[in-house]
């Protein structure tokens, strides 16, 4: 983001929205064991599920 100039507010937001999905949704952390954080999320909510069902 710090590479582009905005022409305006809906420019920023709609380059702001995509620099969001893929952070979130392609790009792989190592913090997170290379995976993405939406994978993350995802395996988070299983485990929780998967707990409860073994309660």
């Amino acid at each position: 983001l710090n590479e582009h100039l905005f022409a305006n507010l809906r420019h920023a937001h709609e380059l702001i929205a995509g620099w969001r999905n893929d952070y979130n949704h392609h790009r792989p952390h190592t913090s997170l064991d290379g995976l993405t954080p939406w994978e993350h999320h995802q395996r988070s909510v299983e485990d929780q599920t998967l707990n409860r069902a073994n309660s």
